[in-house]
């Protein structure tokens, strides 16, 4: 370990829609977003003694016909 700190903002162009994001405050408040996007812009505007983290969701599956 070089004590170096990696960052990788984006790994496609192609659209990404498989997660959400909840952002938990640190008094356990929740919001929900659909975007990574919307995620970083709540994560950077919200003072830091107000965030606590933020959770990755998977995104409910529809299903196609009305078989399982």
């Amino acid at each position: 370990m070089t004590g170096k700190v990696e960052w990788f903002s984006q790994t496609s162009d192609e659209p990404y829609g498989r997660h959400q994001y909840r952002f938990v405050y640190s008094n356990n408040q929740s919001k929900v977003f659909d975007s990574w996007e919307q995620t970083q812009q709540e994560w950077f505007t919200t003072p830091t003694l107000l965030r606590s983290h933020v959770e990755v969701l998977d995104k409910k599956q529809k299903l196609k016909g009305g078989f399982k």
